[in-house]
C-alpha cells in the first residue's frame, strides 16, 4: 500500500491506538503524589513516609520491567497491551477502596506494574512500524499521549476534588471508565505492525537476543544518561505539589493545576519535538533542548516572583518533553528490531529503579533540609546527565 503525501501521512490506526492507550496507562500515575497533602492528613504520615509511598511502586515496576520486555518480544504487543489495561483497572479499583497506607501502596504498585507491561509492547510496536526518518515523528505523537495521561491525573484531582468536592478515592473510580475504550481499540489492532519500516543499518545482535548482547558501551552510556535525568525528574515531581503548597502558598487545586498544566504542554511539545528531531537529528535536538530545560528549572529556584517561577517551570516541562521523541528514537537505533521489546525494557529500567530510590532519598532530605536542597541535587543530576549524553553517546 503506497504512502499518501503530506506531513501527517505516517499516521496509522496502530499509531492512534498506541497514543490513546498511552494516555490511559499513565492517567493514574500522577494522582498519588498530587494528593500527598490529603494522604498526609488522613493517615498521619511524615514526609519521609510519603517518600517511601512514592518509592515502592517504581520499585515494583523495575522488578517487572525485564520479564515483561521478554514477554513482549515473544507474545506480541496486542496481548501485552490487553494485560496492561486489565492490571491498570485492577489497581485503580483497589485504590478506590483503600483504607490503609499498605492497601494504597499495593494499589499504586499495580498501576506502576501496568506501566512495565505497557511500555515495551507499545514502544516496540511503534518503533518497528516506521523507518528511521519517520520514527521520531511517530514517537512524538505517541509521547504526546503519555504526557496527556500524566497531566490528566493531577488535573482530575484539581477539578474533581478542588472544584467538585469529590473524595480522592472517587477520582480513581471515575478514571477507570475510559479504559474500556482502550480495550475495544486494542481488540481491533493487528497482532504486528503493518510494516512500513525498512531495515537499514540495523545494529547486529550477535548474542541471540540476550540482555548482555544488547548492553554495548553505547547503550550503557545512554542508560546512564537516562538514570541521571530520571533522578532529577523524580526528585522534582515527587514533592513539587507539596512544595507549591508549603513554600509557595498555593491551594491544592491551584498547585495540581500548575503541575498538570506543565504536562499538558506536552501535547504540543511531544509531536513538535518529533518533527524537529526528524529534521535536525535525535541527539542534536536532545542536547540543545535538555540544556534549555535544565537551565529554566535552575533559574526558577532563584526568583521570589510567583508568576515568573511558574513560567520558568512551564518552560522546563515544555523543553523536557519536546525531546521525548529523541530519547525513544535513539534507543531504537541502538537495539536490533527483533529485540526491541527487551530494548525498551532496558530503556525504562533506569527510570523505574531511580523512581524507587529518589523519592525516598528526597523525602529524607526534605525532612532534614527542606525542598530547595532536593531541587539543587536534581539540578546536579541533570548537569551530569547532559555531559554524558553530549560526549559519551554516539548516535549514527
Amino acid at each position: 500500500m503506497g504512502r499518501k503525501p503530506g506531513a501527517l501521512s505516517f499516521i496509522s490506526y496502530g499509531l492512534v491506538v498506541m497514543t490513546v492507550t498511552h494516555v490511559l496507562t499513565h492517567v493514574f500515575g500522577g494522582i498519588h503524589t498530587a494528593i500527598f497533602s490529603l494522604l498526609r492528613e488522613e493517615f498521619s504520615l511524615s514526609l519521609k513516609q510519603l517518600g517511601i509511598i512514592a518509592a515502592i511502586p517504581p520499585l515494583c515496576q523495575a522488578i517487572f520491567t525485564i520479564p515483561t520486555g521478554l514477554l513482549s518480544d515473544r507474545l506480541g504487543s496486542k496481548k501485552m497491551l490487553l494485560i496492561s489495561l486489565a492490571v491498570a483497572v485492577a489497581g485503580a479499583l483497589l485504590a478506590s477502596t483503600a483504607n490503609s497506607p499498605l492497601v494504597f501502596i499495593l494499589a499504586i504498585s499495580m498501576v506502576y506494574i501496568n506501566n512495565a507491561i505497557y511500555h515495551p509492547a507499545s514502544y516496540s510496536y511503534t518503533a518497528n512500524a516506521f523507518t528511521d526518518k519517520e520514527r521520531p515523528k511517530a514517537m512524538g505523537l505517541h509521547g504526546a499521549g503519555g504526557t496527556l495521561g500524566h497531566a490528566t491525573g493531577p488535573l482530575a484531582v484539581s477539578v474533581l476534588i478542588g472544584v467538585l468536592a469529590f473524595g480522592w478515592r472517587q477520582v480513581y473510580m471515575i478514571l477507570t471508565v475510559p479504559i474500556l475504550l482502550g480495550v475495544v481499540m486494542v481488540l481491533r489492532l493487528k497482532d504486528e505492525p503493518s510494516g512500513r519500516a525498512e531495515v537499514i543499518d540495523e545494529p547486529v545482535d550477535e548474542g541471540g537476543g540476550g540482555i548482555t548482547s544488547l548492553l554495548t558501551p553505547n547503550v550503557v552510556m545512554f542508560l546512564l544518561f537516562r538514570a541521571l535525568a530520571s533522578m532529577g525528574m523524580s526528585m522534582i515531581s515527587s514533592f513539587f505539589v507539596l512544595y507549591l503548597m508549603d513554600v509557595r502558598g498555593l491551594t491544592l487545586a491551584l498547585a495540581t493545576l500548575v503541575f498538570s498544566s506543565r504536562m499538558l504542554l506536552g501535547m504540543v511539545a511531544a509531536p513538535v519535538g518529533g518533527f524537529m528531531a526528524s529534521r535536525f537529528g535525535e541527539k542534536r535536538w536532545l542536547i540543545y533542548t535538555s540544556a534549555i530545560s535544565y537551565a529554566c528549572f535552575g533559574l526558577s529556584l532563584f526568583t521570589d516572583n510567583l508568576a515568573l517561577f511558574i513560567a520558568l517551570f512551564m518552560l522546563y516541562g515544555f523543553f523536557n518533553t519536546v525531546n521525548m521523541a529523541s530519547r525513544t528514537s535513539i534507543i531504537a537505533r541502538l537495539i536490533p528490531r527483533r529485540s526491541r521489546g527487551l530494548g525498551y525494557s532496558l530503556f525504562f529500567l533506569p527510570h523505574s529503579i531511580i523512581g524507587a530510590v529518589a523519592p525516598a532519598i528526597a523525602g529524607l532530605i526534605a525532612d532534614l533540609y527542606g525542598f530547595e536542597v532536593v531541587f539543587y541535587i536534581a539540578i546536579a543530576a541533570f548537569a551530569l546527565a547532559w555531559v554524558i549524553m553530549k560526549f559519551m553517546v554516539k548516535v549514527d
